[in-house]
């Protein structure tokens, strides 16, 4: 039986199946959830919570300990990076379950993350560089309102005029302006008096958590997870950061697939974008509800009045097109992935981040690969004890096969060694797939990178 079960061949052709057009979860190494995206230059930035694979049965059983991120320049090839920070970079607490949705920002080339630990407030972590190290520059929770556990689900959002303001709560919207610094605020947390839960009954505004805020054409939006439960994606729109707000509507209408939701509001490369996410993962492989989310994305479209057209629900949504085309000369990383079957991730001090538990008939899909004139050979850094072979495909898991590449033993998983082959004509754009086969039936081996050399 297959350790950390996520996608197999069954349950790939069940996702996939009929479903040409939808969108699926963009990553499936991992189970993520309340996605957290950040627009620098060229680049996504998505942050997201982590749900354990052994995460127990039940609504609301949650097992979080770290934070992911991942990056792409093109929206549907991710590249992971793995967990960049945890519970236990925060030495006020000693929880080990509670790494809830987080959000990230930049600030005068310094990068943020504002974590709740659930149940101890919201803590903030700084670093460098977006891959971090992140540290904890103040020691104690930024915002800790111990009569309740409201404090979870933070946002940060600069104005134009450089006011940084943080937003979190659930189930009303609470928000504090934050200095420049990014680690301190002024004045008292304000309780938003409009968008707040009524006397036990549901916010007129559809609010229940997960709140993201953005600017556009001189009007201020704040979506969240709306409508509990399920969840949706509401949104309100107001002349300022705080307001006051007028129910607009829903981004994306609840689902009774998806107890739960979390949206994050991107423009990028022209486009605007949603993330939020689903279950589908996880009922992929049983039909019982565990805490075990996939983030998704879909493109969103402005009205001529600056509303929202709706989105339908991500499993019959559309495809997001692929902004720019994979350059297979030079190296690129295994862990950049736009769907993988059967496959996790792990890291190590000698390749950083790698593929791992690769098996027979698993794959990695590698959208829009543009191989111009022609490739000549392929070459990829592999570990295994075992061997086994790469088929190099096109378009689909059993389209054509350009080239066969041996993997042999190199003695231990964590020893690396590079492997190449012949390949046979390719030119043009083609989505590429790794397919591996050979050995037995467990696991094969583990990638680093992969490259192709052009025809001469």
């Amino acid at each position: 039986m297959k350790p950390n079960l996520i996608i197999t061949a069954a349950l790939a052709t069940a996702i996939v199946a009929g479903t040409a057009n939808a969108q699926p979860p963009i990553i499936q190494t991992s189970f993520t959830a309340d996605p957290s995206p950040l627009v620098v230059g060229d680049t996504v930035y998505l942050y997201t919570g982590h749900d354990e694979d052994d995460a127990p049965q039940g609504q609301g059983r949650f097992k979080m300990q770290n934070w992911l991120l991942y990056t792409s320049t093109d929206m549907v090839n991710w590249t992971d990076h793995g967990p960049v920070a945890s519970l236990a970079d925060f030495k006020w607490t000693d929880r080990t379950n509670g790494a809830w949705a987080l959000g990230a920002i930049e600030r005068n080339g310094k990068y943020y993350l504002y974590c709740p630990v659930h149940g101890n407030g919201i803590g903030v972590l700084v670093s460098d560089t977006p891959y971090g190290p992140f540290v904890d520059p103040i020691g104690k929770p930024l915002v800790w309102q111990k009569e309740h556990w409201e404090d979870i689900d933070p946002m940060a959002f600069i104005d134009d005029d450089g006011q940084a303001w943080l937003y979190w709560g659930n189930p009303s919207l609470y928000y504090v302006k934050l200095n420049e610094d990014m680690i301190s605020y002024e004045g008292g947390i304000v309780k938003d008096p409009q968008i707040r839960r009524v006397e036990g009954q549901p916010s007129p505004y559809r609010f229940q958590e997960g709140p993201w805020a953005w600017k556009r054409g001189g009007q201020y939006y704040m979506s969240y997870a709306s409508t509990c439960c399920p969840e949706g994606i509401g949104y309100s729109v107001g002349p300022s950061p705080t307001g006051p707000w007028e129910y607009k509507g829903y981004i994306m209408p609840p689902d009774r697939r998806a107890t739960g939701n979390h949206p994050g509001v991107i423009d990028f490369k022209g486009r605007s974008y949603v993330f939020g996410f689903n279950f589908r993962l996880n009922f992929a492989i049983t039909e019982h509800h565990h805490e075990r989310r996939s983030v998704c994305v879909a493109e969103i479209t402005y009205n001529p009045d600056g509303t929202i057209r709706e989105l339908p629900w991500w499993d019959e949504g559309t495809q997001v097109e692929q902004l720019e085309l994979v350059d297979p000369y030079r190296r690129v990383e295994a862990e950049t992935i736009s769907w993988a079957q059967g496959l996790k991730t792990a890291r190590s001090e000698q390749a950083g981040m790698y593929v791992t538990q690769a098996h027979r008939d698993d794959y990695i899909k590698v959208q829009g690969v543009d191989f111009g004139r022609g490739a000549s050979t392929f070459e990829v850094s592999a570990a295994t004890i075992t061997g086994g072979e790469i088929e190099l495909r096109l378009d689909s898991p059993d389209g054509r096969r350009i080239g066969i590449c041996d993997v042999s033993n190199t003695i231990a998983l964590n020893f690396w060694e590079t492997f190449s082959t012949k390949v046979e004509p390719v030119s043009g754009v083609h989505d590429l797939y790794l397919v591996f086969t050979g050995g037995g039936r467990g696991g094969l081996f583990n990638l680093d990178w992969w490259r192709f050399n052009r025809s001469l």
